[in-house]
Parts: structure tokens; sequence; C-alpha cells
């Protein structure tokens, strides 16, 4: 009687246990991988330097190609002055070049090339940082599934509640932030910040914007401030150097003047006292 009982009591609490669930529902979870991966700063910054790859291999098969044209125009026009040996020759050095740069447009573009590989180099090892942060907050958040909007394309809708994209942000920021520490008294202020409540971090990061927003905004009052200091100052100098200028022409006009009315005075010839000198040669010479 008494097993009988024990199993009702079991059976009964199984479908209480059931109907729990049921009425639970599964917690459905989403990330954007796109999303995350422009907000990495390294990612960007690689992202970058892989475009310029881009471009310059872009740029070498834009010169073959324009090789190529040139050496089929090149044949075009001369075609009927070689003989048969010449064009064949020329025309087997074109779909060499040909080769070539279909080769080299495999190489870089196509299925494995070096834009592929390069590609996934960069992004695998963010994907497996979220990998790890998804499952992490999965198990936390008692979340039952996580998807990636970004791929999926069978997500027509989903309620931004459900978006985690930022959490895992935030835990790739930290763990970002603890690499850089330099000092045991940085990790202990990265290890405080992770103790906080999703809430508690926002109210603290809008403070901290807050407080970077009136720095920059005194910064750009005492950039200002010195910049009209330094207008001003180089106004005086300007208007003092004219002043300057001016007054070193007056003198020397009026310098030029007193040489002009001495010439003047003795009728264009040398000063007096040249003459006087003279004089008192002549009575010299008449004792």
């Amino acid at each position: 009687m008494k097993t009988y009982k024990l199993l009702f009591l079991l059976f009964t609490f199984l479908c209480v246990s059931v109907s729990v669930e049921a009425q639970r529902g599964a917690r459905i979870g989403y990330i954007d991988m796109e999303y995350i991966l422009e907000s990495v700063p390294e990612y960007q910054e690689s992202a970058t330097q892989l475009d310029g790859k881009v471009q310059r291999w872009k740029a070498d098969i834009e010169k073959m190609n324009k090789e190529i044209d040139q050496m089929k125009l090149n044949l075009s026009n001369e075609r009927v002055l070689l003989t048969t040996e010449l064009i064949e020759e020329r025309e087997e050095d074109i779909k060499i070049k040909v080769d070539e740069m279909l080769k080299y447009q495999q190489d870089r573009f196509g299925p494995n090339g070096d834009l592929d590989i390069q590609r996934r180099q960069l992004i695998q090892p963010i994907q497996d940082q979220v990998f790890n942060i998804v499952q992490e907050i999965a198990e936390n958040k008692k979340y039952d599934y996580i998807m990636d909007r970004s791929t999926d394309p069978s997500i027509l809708f989903a309620a931004k509640r459900n978006d985690i994209s930022e959490m895992v942000l935030r835990q790739i920021n930290r763990a970002a932030k603890r690499e850089e520490a330099t000092n045991r008294r940085e990790k202990k202020e990265i290890e405080k910040r992770e103790e906080l409540s999703v809430e508690e971090e926002e109210a603290i990061n809008e403070r901290e914007e807050e407080v970077q927003a009136k720095k920059e905004e005194r910064e750009a009052i005492m950039e200002e401030r010195r910049r009209v200091r330094d207008s001003i100052r180089a106004a005086r100098k300007a208007e003092f150097d004219a002043r300057r200028q001016r007054l070193l022409e007056e003198r020397q006009q009026r310098r030029d003047s007193i040489m002009n009315a001495r010439k003047n005075k003795n009728g264009g010839g040398p000063p007096e006292g040249d003459g006087n000198e003279d004089g008192e040669g002549e009575g010299d010479g008449n004792l």
C-alpha cells in the first residue's frame, strides 16, 4: 500500500513539473553577429587592412587586363605585317598572359583563395569568443535557444528584449580590458565592474559618458580661448611690426630730405666742409 502511495506521489510530482515547464515555455534569445563584429575595434582594424589588400589585388588584375588588351590591339594592328609563325607566337603570349591573370584572380578571390582564407582567419577568433560567451550566458540566464539573427533568414521578427548582443559585447570588452590591465589596481576595478548588473553598468556608463562630454566641452572652450588669444597676439604683433616699419621709413625719409637740402644749398657740389679745406690748401700755395 505504501509503495502505491509513493508511486502515486511521484507520478503527481512529474505531472506538475511537466505542466510547469510547459507553461513556462522555451526561453529563446538571439544575437546579431554582424553588429557584434562591427562593434569590435580589433575586427574593424583588421578588416580595414584586408580591404586595403583587396584594393591592391584588384588594381593588379586591372593592370594585367590592360596589358592583355594592349597586346591584343598590337596584334590586330600588326597582323597584316606578320608571318603566320609570328602571329601564332603572339597569340601564345596573349594566352599565357590571360592564364596568369585568371590564376591570380582565382588565387586571390576564388574559393579557398587568399580573401576567403584571411576572412576566416579574421572572423574565427571572434566567433569562438562569441560562442563561449553565448554558452555562458545561456547557462546563467536559463536560455533554451540562442540564435544568430544575421545568418538565419527564417527569423522574420524578434523582440528587442530577447537580443543579447550587448551582453556579448560587454563580455568581449571586459576580456579585452583584462588583457590590457597593467597592474593589480586596474584588474580589481575591472572585476568590480564585472560584478555589476546590466542596469548598474548602464547607469555608470551614462555617468562616464556625461563626464567625458563635459570634459570635451571644457577642452573645446579652452581651445577656443587659446585660438582667440593667439589671434589677438598675432594681430597686435602685426600692428607693432607695421608701426615700426612706418617709423623706420619716416626716419629714412627725413635723412634723405636733409641730404638733398644740403646738396641743393651747395649747388650740387661737395659739402661746405670740403670747400673750406680746399681754400686753406690754396692759401698755403700762395705763401
